[in-house]
Parts: C-alpha cells; sequence; structure tokens
C-alpha cells in the first residue's frame, strides 16, 4: 500500500526577486539607457563638429607652425657663431611662444578646454639682456615641444577619424545612389571579407550590408575623434599650461603671504589684549600697591582695614593678570601640547560641550608647529560644532597614513557648514584653512543638509 506522503501533491517553490536584485537591475537598466542616448545622440551634438573642426583646423595650423619653427631654428643654428643666428633662434621661441597662445585660444573657442596662461615673458634690459631671457624661456621650449608632438599626432589623428566619416557618409550615400564607386571603402573593408562590400556585386544584401556598415561608421566616428581630441587635450595640458614649478612658486609665495598676514594679526591681538587686558591689571595694582604704601608711610592716621582692603584687591588683581597670561600663553603655544598630541587632543575632548569620542592612532610623533595647528584645528572644529551644529555628539579621529596625519571630526548635527558662511578670513573655517593651506596641507568639508557633517583635516607629519 503506498503511503501516504507518496500521493501528496508538493506546489513548486517560487523563489521572489530580492529588493536588492531588483535594485541591480534597474541601475543597469537605466545605465544602459543612458548609455545608448549617449551613443545614438552623440553625432548630432555640438561638440561633435565643434571637436572635428578643431582637429582640422588645429592639425593644419600644428604643421606650418612646425614648419616654421624648424625652418628658423635651423637657419639660427646655421648662423649661431654670428648674433644674428642667436636672434633668429630667438625670434623663433617667441613665436613658438605665440603659436602657443593661438592654440590656447583655438581649444577655448572650439572645445571649450580652458587652460590658465603661463608666466608672461619679462625680458632684460638690452639685447643680450632679451636674448638670455628668451632663450630661458620654458613656456616657449615647452610650446615648441608641443608642436612637435602634436604633429604625429596630428596625422594618426586625421587619417584615422577623416577616413571613418569618410567611409561613413560613402558607405551610406552609395546604395541609395547607384553610381559608380571605389570598388572597396578604406576601413570598411577590413570588416568583410574581400568584395563582400564591392558595389559590382548584386543582390539587395550587399546594399543593406554597406548601408548598415554607414551606421555603424557614422555613430563610430565620433567617438574616434573625442580619443584624438582627448589625447590632444592632456598634451595641451601638460605642455601648454603653467610649468609645474611655477605653479609651486605662486603657491608657496600664496601660502607664505597667508601665513605673514595672519603672523601679524597674531601679534596686533597679542599687542592689544595686552595694552587692553594684562597691562591695566598690573597699572590698577601698582596704583593699590601704591596706596598702601602711603597709608603704611602716615603711622598717625594708620587705617589697617583700608591698608588690608587695598591689599586684598592688589592681591585679587595679581591673581586676574596671572589668569589673563596663562589664558594668553595657551593661545600662543598650548600648553597640553608638552605631554604630546594625544594627550593635548584628549584635553580639547574632555573640555567640550557635547560627549566626544576620541580615536587616537599614530606611530611618529609630528613635529611641533604640526602639532600646533592640529591642536587649534580641533578647537576651533569642535567650538563650531558646539555654536553652529545642534550635535548630541561628536567625535574625533586622528591617524597617521604614511608621511601623513588625517584628522576626521564627525558630528550628527544639522549640516549644511560651508567655508563661505563660517568665519572670516582670520577666523572660523576659512581662517583653518589658510592656516593647514601653509604647510601644504588640505581640509575637506562633506556637509550635505539635515547632517552629518564631517570634517577631513590632511597634514604632514613634518612641516
Amino acid at each position: 500500500m503506498p503511503s501516504r506522503e507518496s500521493h501528496e501533491i508538493r506546489a513548486p517553490i517560487r523563489v521572489r526577486p530580492s529588493k536588492m536584485m531588483i535594485v541591480v537591475s534597474d541601475e543597469l537598466e537605466a545605465r544602459f539607457k543612458a548609455i545608448a542616448h549617449q551613443v545614438f545622440r552623440t553625432p548630432f551634438t555640438k561638440r561633435t563638429w565643434s571637436e572635428l573642426c578643431y582637429l582640422v583646423l588645429g592639425s593644419a595650423l600644428a604643421g606650418v607652425c612646425l614648419a616654421f619653427v624648424i625652418i628658423t631654428m635651423a637657419a639660427g643654428a646655421v648662423l649661431a657663431i654670428t648674433f644674428f643666428g642667436l636672434a633668429i633662434v630667438g625670434l623663433s621661441l617667441r613665436g613658438a611662444r605665440g603659436i602657443g597662445g593661438f592654440q590656447r585660444r583655438l581649444a577655448r573657442g572650439l572645445i571649450e578646454e580652458q587652460i590658465d596662461e603661463p608666466d608672461p615673458f619679462l625680458p632684460r634690459p638690452g639685447f643680450l639682456g632679451w636674448l638670455q631671457s628668451v632663450l630661458k624661456d620654458r613656456p616657449a621650449w615647452r610650446a615648441a615641444a608641443y608642436l612637435a608632438v602634436k604633429v604625429p599626432l596630428a596625422v594618426v589623428g586625421v587619417l584615422t577619424a577623416i577616413s571613418i566619416w569618410f567611409d561613413a557618409f560613402t558607405c551610406l550615400i552609395t546604395p541609395l545612389g547607384g553610381g559608380y564607386q571605389p570598388k572597396e571603402f578604406g576601413l570598411a573593408r577590413g570588416l568583410f571579407p574581400p568584395g563582400y562590400l564591392s558595389i559590382g556585386s548584386p543582390g539587395w544584401i550587399h546594399g543593406l550590408a554597406i548601408f548598415l556598415t554607414g551606421v555603424l561608421l557614422f555613430f563610430a566616428a565620433p567617438w574616434a575623434v573625442r580619443l584624438i581630441v582627448l589625447a590632444d587635450r592632456q598634451l595641451m595640458r601638460g605642455l601648454l599650461g603653467p610649468d609645474v614649478v611655477a605653479v609651486r612658486t605662486r603657491s608657496l609665495e600664496h601660502a607664505r603671504a597667508q601665513t605673514v598676514d595672519a603672523s601679524a594679526a597674531v601679534l596686533r591681538r597679542i599687542e592689544r589684549d595686552l595694552h587692553d587686558g594684562t597691562q591695566a591689571q598690573l597699572v590698577t595694582l601698582a596704583m593699590r600697591l601704591g596706596l598702601a604704601k602711603e597709608k603704611l608711610a602716615d603711622p598717625a592716621h594708620l587705617d589697617l582695614a583700608q591698608v588690608s582692603q587695598l591689599v586684598n584687591d592688589a592681591h585679587r588683581g595679581a591673581k586676574e593678570a596671572i589668569v589673563e597670561l596663562r589664558d594668553l600663553a595657551r593661545g600662543i603655544h598650548p600648553p597640553a601640547l608638552d605631554v604630546g598630541l594625544e594627550g593635548a587632543l584628549a584635553t580639547l575632548a574632555a573640555r567640550s560641550t557635547m560627549p566626544t569620542e576620541l580615536s587616537f592612532s599614530v606611530e611618529e610623533r609630528p613635529t611641533p608647529a604640526i602639532e600646533t595647528i592640529a591642536y587649534f584645528c580641533l578647537a576651533e572644529l569642535l567650538a563650531n560644532v558646539a555654536q553652529h551644529a545642534h550635535a548630541s555628539w561628536a567625535t574625533i579621529s586622528c591617524t597617521q597614513h604614511g608621511r601623513w596625519l588625517r584628522l576626521v571630526v564627525r558630528d550628527d548635527g544639522i549640516g549644511g557648514a560651508q567655508l563661505s558662511k563660517l568665519g572670516s578670513s582670520s577666523s572660523g573655517l576659512v581662517g583653518l584653512t589658510d592656516r593647514v593651506s601653509a604647510v601644504d596641507g588640505h581640509l575637506e568639508i562633506v556637509s550635505p543638509p539635515h547632517g552629518p557633517t564631517v570634517v577631513t583635516v590632511d597634514l604632514p607629519l613634518h612641516a
């Protein structure tokens, strides 16, 4: 007798797709649609034809200008034994610099490539000074190098991109026109066996294959041009833009100017605090002690209660002056840093008005200047959290990444923190940015509306 289980009909197991699978599928579908939309609309955009125009004009310009530079350089080298030859070399370099400027303007107008201008040419007095300045003009030599590299790239780009466009239009027009064309197309012959795309071949399938090949090449041609233009963009950024050394020099000069201004502001603040606070306290202390001295010098009119009050007031004033001096000294160099950065940051976390957790993992102790900057950065960030963030807690992370010190402050506040909204040029987050950039550091703020706010400060271990 068969068992009961053998007659049971089991329902098929239905596996429902999870929400994660649905989300991933939707993202892939949306990404595919975006790519397809971009591919199909690219040949009809202004950018495509602007890049094609730039490729043609830029290639022709590069060829003519390189010929000019080579001819003038060769003539100058032949006549280099005379000053006339050196002058020709100088004129060639000045022309190369001017060609570089025209190339930047052409790129800015056609492909919207914004390249900063290099340092202007500053000639020295006299012919020899001018010649020496020209021969040492780095932007001019870099412009000449750009032309030397641009011409082979332009030849490859024109032969490839223009031929693809030509093949595309030829394949599109030939089946419709019915006129006689060459037996094989340029790049299209590599896609099919020999003779397959021959115009003279009978049958509509050959015409359809030619037409579809034209459609394929029509949508592929803009991307070939864009690839060549992308290589030219990188070449211009590297050779026609500002020199790396010059940019670094300007950055250091700017950082030095900010440091000098910040130091002057700190000195003015210290002078004002000493004049308005500690000095006034000491003057009052001296006056009270002087009155007490006068009372003690006249035994006939001695009032011990009044003298005692003067001494008490002087003692209280001395203690207040000591407190102000201690606060002033703490603003110059925090005493907590004497025991190390970890203890100083722990002191700031303990003084915070909200629950604050500190995580510290630094193997190598930074230099005193870096420790001071890190201390004041954390103090300012915690003050901003307490005043503006409306947060209930904050976390501090101080870690070492190679030769860098990373300080991260996170809170659960309302968010929306921006450099333009907090502080002025000498205080707040803007002041922190100037302080950090003076040692080649970096400050980053991520603060979306409704929080959380994360401020990351990267500092070198050694300034």
